[in-house]
């Protein structure tokens, strides 16, 4: 296990289980975005995403499932993502344990093949919890987005004592229709399952605040880490693969350098694998 950190951000180079174990204490996170692997068969950089049962898997998402919920504070937020077939399971888990505010449907486009014999899937799942549902960061007024009903319109609402006009923004329903980040665009990073940042600056923006902890233990490319840098916040990233680990590292400017190496950004798309199967069609 190796850390690299600079300016209130640190990388650690490990296992997720271990470095919460060793590295994070408890109650000292305010937010968590995790968006672990789904057990679909993904190549992350020669790593697939297989366990041996789906019982292994969710044995395994149980395990840092539970400590992610220790090193939350009392007024922490989990915001949680996995593939929609294990989703109930892990609702249930989260259910026990914490406050279940919201179930998010992330929805978006599909330029690639969908299946043909059933409906495939166009979103993921995503599961916004708290540990005090008396006591959580949400700052509305960070978050508001165009309301496309009666603002835009000109319309009256007349069951207010004084008639005005209706609000013309809002708080963002469950349903969130955000592009997928694709090979080309300006984000893009060499890896899979890239998250958005469009997604992440929401969720932080949502639930956290300047000067606070967020964690995200199963990093990637690093997007969680690289908006709270953008918007003030401190933050810990745990991935296990050196590839996305040096991602990290210049995408939060902790060093121009990696083994003597200058770090720059890939030009080029991952590798084509093996033709994804039916499951990972209906997924992704």
């Amino acid at each position: 296990m190796k850390i690299f950190e600079k300016n209130g951000h640190s990388i650690i180079w490990g296992e997720a289980i271990e470095a919460l174990n060793a590295k994070i204490p408890d109650g000292s996170v305010n937010l968590i975005f995790a968006d672990p692997p789904y057990n679909i068969g993904k190549n992350f950089n020669g790593r697939k995403d297989h366990w041996i049962s789906d019982e292994a898997y969710l044995s395994w998402c149980y395990q840092w499932l539970e400590l992610c919920i220790a090193k939350l504070k009392s007024n922490g937020s989990l915001y949680v993502m996995t593939a929609t077939q294990n989703m109930p399971f892990f609702d249930i888990f989260l259910r026990q344990r914490l406050t279940i505010l919201s179930r998010i449907v992330w929805a978006y486009d599909s330029s690639g093949v969908q299946a043909r014999n059933y409906f495939g899937s166009l979103y993921e799942p995503i599961l916004f919890c708290v540990k005090d549902r008396n006591n959580y960061t949400f700052n509305t007024n960070d978050i508001l987005v165009e309301a496309r009903t009666g603002a835009t319109r000109k319309l009256i609402d007349y069951r207010k004592t004084v008639p005005t006009l209706y609000n013309n923004k809002k708080v963002p329903g469950n349903v969130w229709n955000i592009n997928r980040v694709r090979y080309r665009m300006d984000e893009y990073e060499n890896h899979p399952t890239q998250k958005p940042t469009a997604l992440l600056n929401r969720i932080i923006m949502a639930s956290s605040n300047p000067g606070d902890l967020v964690l995200d233990p199963f990093s990637g490319t690093f997007t969680t880490s690289s908006v709270a840098q953008s918007f003030g916040r401190n933050s810990i990233g745990i991935e296990i693969e050196e590839e996305y680990v040096k991602i990290g590292i210049r995408r939060l400017s902790i060093q121009e350098k990696y083994n003597g190496e200058a770090l720059c950004r890939e030009s080029k798309s991952y590798e084509k694998k093996e033709s994804p199967t039916q499951q990972q069609l209906a997924i992704f």
